[in-house]
């Protein structure tokens, strides 16, 4: 170690007078991208006098490593292109859009995944670009064909996933035109696939909305013992008081995301002997009846069935296009008993 780091810096020494700096500004940019920080890091005090006190004459400014960021990108996309020019492989193309809460901006994301020499699974972000209104789905394909044409591989993709809205299905009807059909699998007719994992979150909601009535009173049980530090506290003091291990924090779940609420009910019914014992100390507190409690332990088990397989779809590591039919017949299995 002591050899390897005398090493180091021997050849840091020996450097152009400038070469580490830009080697430093690299490593910097390559870190607010792995890490996901904001580009505004470099401007915090903090950081500032961190970076002066290892090399005072290391400064950068937002639009430095801004741009700094939008080189790399362009180097290791020409490295992609000219790696997919030579390949034979096809790319399967996901893609997804979305408003920005805070900015009411729409965006979309592409992203490539193709199986390399090795047979490893390999994936790549192809284009995160702000798409101007309307929404529709003349402007969804052009995006998507422009992101294509971009990348060179308008001919050699196999199938483009998205999410299932009505925009999304015209899209997929625009975009053949587009393309030399001849060169994709089938004459093109494989080309649209649905997300898995988009269709069990429909399914759920549309579930859940019927049901919502039956866990209310356990959402608002959570909500009651989570909304201040000071009863959350009692709430974990009375767990360890009945030798229940307080190894799962009560969370309130999000009605917009069937998700949270199975992780909420999962919490509940863990600590029900809890909640139990603080109603009877606690006279604000009105705690779910036996049946509410019967009913969230039902209603728990089928969203574990649903909350597993997403979690086993949504996997990057593998391809998951031949788990989906085993995987929604064990659903339907389960939901008829």
């Amino acid at each position: 170690m002591g050899n390897g780091r005398q090493y180091a810096i021997g050849v840091i020494s020996h450097m152009p007078e400038n070469q580490p700096l830009e080697l430093a500004r690299k490593k910097l940019a390559l870190m607010i991208c792995v890490h996901e920080y904001p580009l505004s890091i470099v401007d915090h005090a903090g950081f500032r006098k961190f970076c002066g006190t290892l090399q005072p004459m290391f400064k950068v400014s937002r639009n430095t490593i801004r741009l700094d960021i939008i080189n790399m990108f362009g180097v290791q996309k020409n490295i992609m292109v000219k790696y997919f020019a030579k390949c034979e492989n096809r790319v399967a193309i996901t893609t997804d859009l979305w408003t920005a809460g805070h900015q009411k901006r729409g965006y979309m994301a592409v992203t490539g995944h193709y199986v390399d020499a090795s047979w490893n699974l390999k994936s790549f972000l192809m284009r995160f670009v702000y798409v101007p209104c309307p929404h529709n789905a003349e402007v969804i394909c052009e995006a998507l064909h422009a992101c294509l044409v971009e990348w060179h591989l308008e001919k050699k993709i196999s199938t483009v996933t998205l999410d299932n809205c009505t925009s999304n299905d015209k899209a997929m009807e625009i975009l053949p035109d587009k393309l030399d059909t001849s060169s994709l699998m089938l004459q093109g007719s494989l080309l649209h696939m649905r997300c898995a994992a988009h269709i069990l979150n429909l399914i759920v909601k549309d579930g859940l909305d019927v049901m919502e009535k039956g866990i209310e009173r356990v959402r608002d049980s959570v909500a009651f013992w989570s909304t201040t530090p000071k009863r959350h506290e009692k709430f974990e003091k009375m767990a360890r008081l009945l030798n229940n291990e307080y190894t799962c924090r009560l969370a309130l779940d999000c009605k917009t995301r069937w998700n949270s609420t199975y992780i909420m009910l999962k919490g509940a019914l863990q600590y029900k002997d809890v909640f139990e014992r603080l109603s009877i100390r606690e006279k604000k507190f009105t705690c779910p009846t036996g049946e509410d409690w019967v009913f969230a332990k039902e209603v728990c088990a089928r969203l574990k069935v649903f909350f597993d397989v997403t979690e086993l779809l949504s996997g990057t590591s593998y391809v998951t296009a031949s788990l989906f039919f085993p995987q929604i017949c064990g659903i339907r299995l389960a939901i008829r008993k």
